[in-house]
């Protein structure tokens, strides 16, 4: 069995690496929210700059559905793979790509993305999909989208690639969420519960909240970290991913450990 702790400056900066590049570009950002995120935490200034230097190039504007405000799904033109370039053991699998449907309304923006086929990321299939929704909580399923968007993903099987991938997978589910749908924004990595804090315990306090990876025996790949939610509810969140051997596939666990004293039981 190998075991690796990782520093907790180790996971903010893979995250902040992450956030640098899933950033909307201009056009794409809700003009009326645009200067409204207090709620989604503090983010450093200089992302928003970063949006047009992540266009995908193969996805004509003019033939794919307007970003709106409206509700309706709309196709992202920034390709989220690019996040992979900053990350360490992982890239994309061959003939594969991630593609990102939005929908922003009143109350924020909502994103979702895909692993599939090169072949079928074209303007039709991606437009075909959209057309298909028919209820408010429906999300746009392309044709040949893989099961997982991790399922794209590959890499060179060392721990921190593992560690890597747990955080982008958070990551790229919270790209094209602000406002009141944003989730994993509201998060912060902890390596010890803050102090100034009562916290209720609804487990039995961890020994080491320091993030680790280990590789058992059987070739499973553990990924354990904690956060912190800053939003009320205030909570303690312990984070397991298990990896199956030969796989960035994981089984996620995000796990309510503890609550601030003042919140709900």
């Amino acid at each position: 069995m190998s075991f690796q702790r990782y520093p907790l400056a180790t996971v903010q900066k893979v995250s902040q690496f992450i956030r640098e590049t899933l950033v909307l570009p201009p056009h794409e950002q809700q003009p009326s929210v645009s200067g409204e995120e207090v709620d989604d935490g503090p983010l450093p200034d200089s992302l928003n700059a970063l949006g047009d230097l992540f266009r995908v190039g193969d996805m004509p504007e003019d033939n794919i559905p307007a970003p709106n405000t409206q509700g309706r799904w709309f196709v992202s033109t920034l390709d989220p793979a690019e996040a992979l370039v900053k990350l360490p053991g992982l890239w994309m699998r061959p003939g594969t790509r991630l593609v990102t449907y939005l929908r922003q309304d009143a109350n924020g923006g909502m994103g979702t993305t895909v692993a599939l086929p090169g072949l079928l990321s074209t303007t039709e299939y991606l437009d075909d999909a959209i057309s298909k929704v028919t209820a408010p909580d429906q999300v746009p399923k392309p044709m040949g989208a893989l099961p997982n968007l991790m399922a794209g993903i590959d890499g060179d099987g060392s721990l921190a690639s593992f560690l890597a991938a747990s955080i982008f997978t958070r990551e790229v589910r919270e790209f094209g969420r602000f406002n009141r749908y944003a989730r994993w924004v509201h998060h912060r990595f902890v390596a010890a519960p803050p102090q100034q804090i009562p916290w209720q315990w609804r487990t039995k306090i961890p020994e080491d909240f320091s993030p680790k990876v280990v590789l058992r025996q059987d070739a499973e790949i553990i990924v354990e970290f904690y956060t912190c939610r800053v939003q009320k509810p205030i909570a303690l969140f312990r984070h397991l991913d298990r990896y199956p051997p030969n796989s960035y596939t994981a089984e996620n666990q995000d796990q309510v450990i503890a609550v601030a004293g003042n919140a709900a039981s």
